[in-house]
């Protein structure tokens, strides 16, 4: 396969200046940004937004969010040579691709492990990620003290295809039928505890 390379070049330029493309199709809830925020600020910039000329000015395909986020500042921009149909496909294709990814459990869970961070927004991302919750993420994550837990906190089964088919029913109608006034931003934790607290008396 050939591979055509639509980098034309790098530039580097105020975030407020970029022209948001008004195909854009991803909104960004607070989670999102604080955790985007968070990792800037613990990690830094390493990565290039991408855009492409247009005659009022270069227009965002990708790192709208980034974009706003860094809106005072200077910013690296790789300038893409795409037309308006290739846009369209980039925009409707590029995030969904990325999501489409697997997950090694076992590996992510060593991985974050290995992670310190004073954000409770990263720290929220990461239970999300372990306890397998579904986007879009919680409106708001807590911001936990220093060292107030762990990143990660889990348990681990093994049960059968037909067990796992017979829980995930149960959490399910718990979560549909019971709202839950905990600390705890994961929906299945909560169901769970529920059905444990029932079966106890």
């Amino acid at each position: 396969m050939t591979v055509r390379n639509r980098k034309q070049g790098v530039r580097r330029v105020r975030a407020g200046d970029l022209i948001p493309h008004g195909s854009n199709w991803r909104k960004h809830p607070p989670t999102q940004r604080a955790a985007m925020e968070a990792i800037l600020e613990e990690v830094g910039d390493i990565d290039y937004l991408k855009v492409v000329e247009t005659p009022e000015g270069l227009m965002l395909v990708d790192g709208h969010l980034r974009a706003d986020i860094q809106a005072d500042s200077e910013v690296d921009v790789v300038v893409l040579d795409l037309d308006p149909q290739e846009q369209a496909k980039v925009l409707a294709t590029f995030d969904p691709l990325a999501a489409m990814a697997q997950t090694n459990m076992d590996q992510f869970l060593a991985l974050a492990e290995t992670i310190e961070s004073e954000s409770g927004a990263i720290k929220g991302l990461l239970e999300a990620v372990a306890n397998n919750e579904r986007l879009p993420l919680p409106t708001e994550w807590p911001d936990l003290p220093t060292d107030d837990r762990s990143p990660i906190g889990q348990m681990t089964f093994t049960i059968s295809d037909t067990q796992k088919a017979v829980i995930e029913r149960a959490l399910a109608s718990v979560k549909r039928s019971e709202s839950f006034d905990t600390d705890n931003e994961n929906s299945n934790g909560n169901a769970l505890a529920f059905i444990c607290e029932a079966f106890n008396g």
